[in-house]
């Protein structure tokens, strides 16, 4: 309860400060409408009930049904439905980054669990260089604070702009300084203490990704319901008031369904210690900040879960379990399609009855 509740603060946080890209790509770029509209009111709430369900089902289960895939799925699917024409290139898109996550993600969770475990390499020197790398993938992330108006900047660009001096030099300083900094800061506690470095380093991560699942989760969400509240000066409601709202449901949902779904990721797919912890979040958090950077849907279950798999591989095929994940793949592929065809199903009958 106490992991949900902070999950749930820093989620809310997320969705304010980075939700926009994958908002927006929800809303405007998964179906493309000659006239250049959007969604309808009703193909709007016809997408968010089919999603909204079929992810219900797989918390109540212990499944964690993807929300990226069946959003897109009932997005794409009302869309059709409404005279839409197919973006093929954003599927393409989409799809690649789907089907690269098991791979990249699951690889770096590998590789980095194996090398914590090795004899050859010290965790002293080796979650110190991990802690740099983080220090550096933050320095040059967007937030929605750092720049004017509905403009987004990284911390390295904010800080080079407000010095004055030449955008790029400035930026690498930084950098590299943000990076030295992480990393330095973590060996002294490691070197203190090594256990309770680790335990440091693992809450300041699991934070982290929980931060980037409210930038990317809170977009799938509140995606079809862009075009329905207009654009610019115009519009009923800006778009940070959007994601506020979003976010707090975000935090809601966090404080009542966090603890089920923390268990079965901890558990049931494969045994975690402090090392495949590492393991799993070093890569969930690369992944999803650039899927929010780029405003692509990302699967987060797709992403946690195949990082979770291939930190537990490394330590033997026992530490994984192999039925769970295998249903867990299925439920994924069938809510994309369960998801489109019930959207497009329901939509025709409803248009067709109004």
């Amino acid at each position: 309860m106490r992991a949900g509740f902070f999950v749930g603060i820093l989620g809310l946080a997320g969705a304010i400060l980075q939700g926009a890209n994958v908002t927006e790509a929800v809303g405007s770029e998964l179906v493309l409408f000659p006239s250049g509209g959007g969604l309808s009111a009703i193909a709007a709430i016809v997408a968010l009930l089919t999603a909204a369900v079929l992810v219900a089902v797989g918390i109540f289960t212990g499944y964690p049904i993807a929300t990226a895939f069946t959003v897109t799925g009932a997005v794409v699917g009302v869309g059709l439905a409404m005279g839409g024409q197919p973006a093929t290139a954003k599927y393409i898109e989409i799809v690649s980054l789907w089907v690269l996550t098991p791979f990249v993600g699951g690889g770096i969770a590998f590789g980095t669990a194996w090398s914590l475990r090795h004899e050859a390499t010290t965790e002293e020197r080796l979650v110190p260089l991990l802690g740099g790398l983080v220090g550096v993938i933050l320095a040059n992330i967007e937030f929605v604070l750092l720049a004017p108006g509905s403009e987004q900047a990284s911390v390295a660009r904010a800080v080079a702009r407000a010095a004055g001096t030449p955008i790029f030099p400035s930026m690498v300083v930084v950098t590299l300084l943000i990076g030295v900094l992480a990393g330095g800061l973590l060996y002294l506690d490691i070197r203190a203490d090594a256990a309770a470095g680790q335990r440091h380093f693992l809450l300041v991560m699991g934070g982290l990704v929980a931060f980037s699942a409210g930038g990317s989760q809170v977009g799938l969400a509140l995606g079809p319901l862009v075009p329905l509240l207009g654009e610019g000066p115009t519009a009923a409601i800006p778009i940070t008031g959007v994601l506020l709202f979003g976010g707090l449901g975000l935090l809601v949902g966090s404080w009542t369904g966090a603890p089920r779904m923390i268990k079965a990721l901890a558990q049931d797919y494969s045994s975690l210690g402090p090392r495949r912890s590492i393991g799993a979040l070093i890569p969930s958090f690369i992944i999803a900040q650039a899927a929010v950077f780029f405003g692509i849907p990302v699967s987060f279950n797709e992403i946690i879960v195949s990082a979770i798999v291939g930190s537990g591989a490394a330590a033997g095929g026992g530490e994984v379990s192999r039925e769970k994940m295998g249903k867990t793949v299925l439920a994924w592929i069938g809510s994309l399609a369960l998801a489109f065809a019930l959207s497009y199903g329901l939509f025709w009958i409803i248009d067709a009855a109004l």
